[in-house]
């Protein structure tokens, strides 16, 4: 089984898809990235190419005990667009595996109708496109299985999250360590 799927759509954040695949790899969590196209190479929403490990038609989504969105533009819209991911959020959520979205990512969430009220963050003014109303202002927030993150800068932090559901608090206090995030509170 592996840890985690993560979609990738022409016009991804880097940021924000590559930190959390950089984070569990240090914690040793399995991860791949799709690319949601017949190629693997997908373009960042900065101009970064990516290769992707597989292209959709190669998953096996029973395969992975979660999923994640990264946001960008136009990425989040062209994976917001596409049935495949929206019918996988789902498929994720009906089987109570961790549904995971960043930034612009919510959206994706909210088209499978996954989102609820007040329970989930994203980027500010993303809201404004959402059926789901009221998010969180917090930096992460984990409501059961739904986990949601703000934007670029929290993308460390969202990986921590992720480390500590998939493995441990301890591990995900050893990545931290390893990544000096205790150097951050003398900038914030």
């Amino acid at each position: 089984m592996k840890d985690l799927l993560v979609f990738l759509a022409d016009g991804f954040e880097e940021i924000e898809a590559l930190t959390i695949v950089d984070v569990l790899r240090r914690a040793n969590l399995k991860v791949e990235t799709v690319s949601i196209t017949d190629r693997n190479e997908v373009r960042g929403t900065h101009d970064v190419k990516v290769i992707a490990d597989k292209i959709f038609d190669e998953i096996n989504i029973d395969d992975y005990k979660a999923m994640y969105i990264p946001g960008g533009q136009p990425g989040a819209t062209n994976l917001m667009k596409d049935k495949k991911v929206v019918e996988c959020a789902n498929l994720f959520n009906d089987d109570e595996k961790n549904v995971v979205a960043i930034c612009a990512g919510p959206q994706v969430l909210d088209a499978a109708g996954i989102l609820k009220d007040g329970k989930f963050t994203c980027y500010p003014g993303v809201e404004n496109r959402l059926k789901a109303k009221d998010p969180q202002d917090e930096a992460v927030v984990v409501e059961k299985n739904i986990i949601t993150a703000m934007g670029p800068a929290l993308a460390i932090l969202l990986g921590i999250k992720l480390v500590e559901i998939l493995d441990s608090k301890e591990k995900a206090e050893e990545v931290a360590e390893g990544l000096l995030l205790h150097k951050l509170k003398k900038f914030i």
